[in-house]
């Protein structure tokens, strides 16, 4: 049985009018940032990667990375697969006027059938940096739940304010996750609207560890939020909001911190503070400017 990466990619593109600025190079050797999470998931221990992609994005995505990935990963062991979130997967009939995809809960249905044992799911467009992948692998168990979590400080953007889903946490264990909006970097640190926020807290950037059975969760919860979603036209099945009713009827989620910055691609604008924090990774030795050359057989 193989540890699985599940690479939340479906959503990719839609904020930039039909371009994929996430599928754009973020380094000289024209790597984009999905490859340094494949990365840092081999060197970890991760064996199987699966993109969550959409049918309309495919040939841009393998064109970007799908294909080249698939060659670097062969002599390493590690399997490639494609799982496809489509807004018609659904039970009974799309609401008229609904273009929203269903969300991450529902964007992992895709992978119904494909998953064998426990996984890590991650967000595409986002960095996480070496240690939270190492800490996934090591905690992932067919009976535990996890969230690998990022301290405020190294989540903040230069440019402005940012939502993150505040993380409380009791004896290593998960107990709410809080969403606060408009978070700025202050000369103390950081706040939101005027409330000064600890920068060491616990935030959650969707890297979740999950049993396989939590596709059973997923395949009977979604026809309730179909059910009784308030908006048809909007309403998403998400994550955070589907941890949040585990943990109140009693699912423990264990905390699984790291002290690695994160930083992501979502809009144009990040991509130069993107492209300078890799290159400073890469003339630190984190990386090497050949990206995969470090890897070899024994750490697939």
């Amino acid at each position: 049985m193989k540890q699985t990466l599940v690479i939340l990619a479906a959503g990719i593109g839609s904020r930039f009018g039909g371009g994929i600025k996430q599928l754009e190079p973020v380094d000289d050797c024209g790597h984009i940032i999905i490859d340094y999470s494949v990365h840092d998931a081999i060197s970890a221990g991760f064996r199987r990667i699966i993109f969550i992609i959409r049918h309309d994005i495919e040939a841009d995505f393998k064109a970007a990375i799908g294909d080249r990935i698939e060659r670097v990963c062969a002599p390493l062991g590690v399997e490639i697969a494609y799982a496809f979130q489509e807004l018609s997967d659904i039970p009974g009939e799309v609401p008229a006027g609904r273009i929203k995809p269903w969300g991450t809960g529902h964007a992992l249905l895709a992978c119904d059938g494909m998953i064998d044992g426990p996984f890590s799911v991650i967000n595409a467009d986002d960095y996480y940096g070496k240690n939270g992948f190492i800490s996934a692998a090591r905690f992932l168990s067919d009976d535990r739940y996890g969230l690998v979590g990022y301290r405020l400080r190294n989540t903040l953007s230069d440019n402005g304010g940012v939502t993150r889903g505040v993380c409380s946490v009791t004896d290593g264990e998960l107990t709410g996750i809080t969403e606060i909006k408009n978070i700025v970097k202050t000369p103390g640190g950081a706040a939101a609207e005027g409330e000064p926020l600890d920068t060491d807290a616990l935030v959650s950037m969707n890297f979740w560890c999950y049993p396989k059975s939590f596709l059973d969760v997923l395949r009977e919860g979604f026809p309730r939020f179909l059910e009784q979603m308030q908006d048809p036209l909007k309403d998403e099945y998400l994550l955070p909001i589907i941890a949040d009713g585990m943990l109140k009827s009693g699912t423990k989620f264990s905390v699984l911190p790291t002290d690695d910055r994160w930083f992501g691609v979502t809009y144009l604008e990040d991509k130069p503070g993107v492209v300078e924090s890799l290159r400073k990774l890469i003339d630190s030795g984190v990386y090497a400017s050949d990206l995969y050359s470090d890897l070899s057989e024994k750490q697939a």
